[in-house]
């Protein structure tokens, strides 16, 4: 039965493929491809932890005290037969061997299947048996958890599939957190759809960054897709349609020829200089997240790194921290593999959307909070943990040794912060000196990205080389409202007067203070504020390497001078509000009129 599901167009383009369900387990489920290889150890582990459940369930009907309901013993017999219902296991193996799933992903996706079929039986008895079977299921992902399994945050897990007449895979799944993303943006998928999300929940960013279709805030996608159905992913139009007839596929797959083809011309443009027709030079910068991720800048043409998110290096590493010269070795193959061009790193930005893993007692840790958003995250984090903060420092300025860094601190509110943080690099150059370990001269930059830094930002520049304005957080703390909630994403507007008004006087101010501005938010790699944002006076974007190219066609297409009046007009007026809609359908609207 073919039908749609309608969510938030967060990444543009058309995906079709097969539907693999994530499922939300209480039992933190681990998901990545195994090699062919491997799938007779995936099994081995699949059937070691049902005879270690078999063992604890048989133990516990032994031991139970003789005036023991027999209620008890009975649940525990239909525990015992599940365990080794062929429904449950043989399918599981299935999913091993044919799909290549781990063998916690594999049980999980089961359980999804016969969750389904429980909850559409008419009889109240058998459907709650549902339960049961959860229950046994999480025991054995328990199980397997307490056993050794293979090492995912270093990368070498085999999680790409290598037949290529595969069909091609998209991601259901009520939400998907960063550190996962870490895994799936290497693999295999080719759409993401979720229940929850804004257009710049941390899902999309990413989704945008591997410049696939995404839909998210999608509600109930993960409960009526069900696993190995057919969907198409319509990125534009926020649109998921299940098991669509052969005319509508055939339309999708039209379309998804189209995008190709249009990719592939916007590639030929990695060699052009982004100048406008003006002859006003900009510099398109790349975001990037992990150490693999600067060889995307190189072939995408980036000018340099404008974004190095460090937090990613911290994630899916089982609580343990990277050290010192881990960190070191991430940043400098950066700084090598950008022969030059200049690399900025952000210090670490947990917190919020992205939790650091829980440690073992006595061991750092990062806890939510009432509300993370508004909690302990960011430089407010490293300032709290000086002993990690400084260990960062060290690693970035030793990699300075090896080409232009640039250091930017995340998140800063107050001057005495800036002053605090100031202090500290200054404490780490004298260990380095100290020491004799090697490091060259850094520029220190801040991030805009509260509304707080940009009503001070005079007293920031006099002590910061540089600043980078963070769009997407600079929206959410101005607009009171959470980016990932797509409860109130249609309140998500950066066309709104204020985060106009904020992001102009920014950039405004530090041109007037001779000081470097970027923007490293969406709104960079969003091609309808490109012309605004070169009015305004930015000459430095940073963003995904995915999205250079289209921006830098857009900049090609761009007369700095053209929107320039209306600008000047719009902050300089009292009704800002019409200035803003004036400004916005300028850029829009075909035609419109600037006089």
């Amino acid at each position: 039965m073919s039908f749609q599901v309608f969510g938030l167009a967060v990444s543009r383009g058309v995906a079709i493929g097969r539907a693999v369900l994530v499922s939300s387990s209480r039992v933190d489920v681990d998901h990545y491809f195994v090699a062919e290889e491997q799938i007779e150890a995936e099994i081995s582990r699949l059937r070691a932890a049902r005879d270690d459940v078999a063992a604890e369930l048989s133990l516990l009907q032994r031991d139970l005290p003789a005036d023991a309901p027999s209620e008890l013993s009975a649940l525990l017999d239909v525990h015992l037969m599940l365990l080794h219902d062929e429904v449950l296991i043989s399918a599981t193996k299935q999913w091993i061997s044919e799909r290549h799933y781990n063998a916690e992903w594999a049980l999980s996706a089961q359980l999804e299947v016969l969750a389904r079929q429980f909850d559409e039986m008419e009889d109240d008895y058998l459907r709650e048996r549902k339960a049961d079977v959860e229950q046994v299921v999480e025991r054995m992902l328990r199980a397997m958890s307490r056993a050794s399994s293979p090492d995912l945050a270093g990368g070498d897990a085999p999680i790409r599939r290598t037949d290529p007449g595969a069909e091609p895979l998209v991601l259901v799944a009520n939400d998907i957190a960063p550190a996962d993303m870490l895994h799936f943006k290497r693999s295999v998928f080719t759409g993401f759809v979720t229940d929850v999300g804004g257009k710049t929940s941390h899902t999309a960013i990413v989704a945008r960054s591997l410049d696939i279709p995404a839909v998210v805030g999608a509600r109930e996608a993960s409960r009526v897709i069900r696993q190995d159905d057919l969907v198409v992913i319509d990125g534009d139009a926020g649109l998921v349609i299940v098991n669509p007839s052969d005319i509508v596929l055939e339309e999708y797959r039209f379309r998804q020829r189209q995008s190709e083809l249009e990719r592939e011309k916007l590639s030929r443009l990695r060699h052009t200089p982004a100048v406008t027709m003006d002859g006003e030079c900009i510099e398109l910068l790349a975001n990037i997240e992990m150490p693999a991720d600067a060889k995307a800048a190189v072939s995408a043409g980036a000018a340099g790194v404008g974004l190095f998110r460090s937090e990613f290096l911290f994630m899916n590493r089982a609580g343990e921290l990277p050290t010192e010269d881990e960190q070191f070795e991430a940043y400098r193959s950066v700084v090598v593999a950008m022969n030059g061009s200049p690399v900025t790193i952000r210090t670490v930005d947990i917190g919020a959307d992205k939790p650091l893993d829980r440690m073992s007692a006595g061991e750092l840790r990062h806890d939510h909070g009432l509300n993370p958003a508004l909690g302990l995250r960011a430089v407010r984090w490293s300032l709290s943990e000086p002993g990690m903060f400084r260990q960062q420092l060290r690693a970035i300025l030793r990699a300075s040794a090896f080409g232009k860094v640039r250091l930017l601190i995340p998140m800063l509110t107050h001057v005495s912060e800036a002053v605090q943080v100031l202090d500290t690099i200054g404490r780490v150059k004298q260990q380095l000196t100290d020491a004799g370990r090697p490091f060259s001269a850094v520029d220190v930059g801040a991030m805009v990205e509260v509304p707080a830094a940009a009503l001070v930002l005079p007293s920031f520049l006099r002590l910061f080389d540089f600043v980078s304005i963070g769009t997407n957080d600079l929206i959410q703390y101005t607009l009171a409202l959470d980016r990932g909630d797509e409860s109130v994403a249609h309140l998500y507007d950066p066309w709104h007067p204020a985060i106009l008004r904020l992001v102009e006087g920014v950039i405004r101010q530090a041109r007037a203070a001779g000081k470097g501005v970027s923007v490293c938010g969406e709104m960079a790699g969003d091609p309808a504020f490109t012309e605004v944002l070169v009015a305004m006076g930015l000459r430095s974007f940073s963003m995904h390497p995915s999205q250079i190219a289209s921006i830098k066609q857009n900049v090609l297409r761009t007369d700095s001078r053209r929107l320039g009046h209306l600008v000047a007009s719009t902050f300089g007026g009292e009704d800002i509000w019409d200035g803003c809609e004036r400004l916005r359908l300028a850029v829009t609207s075909a035609g419109t009129s600037l006089s």
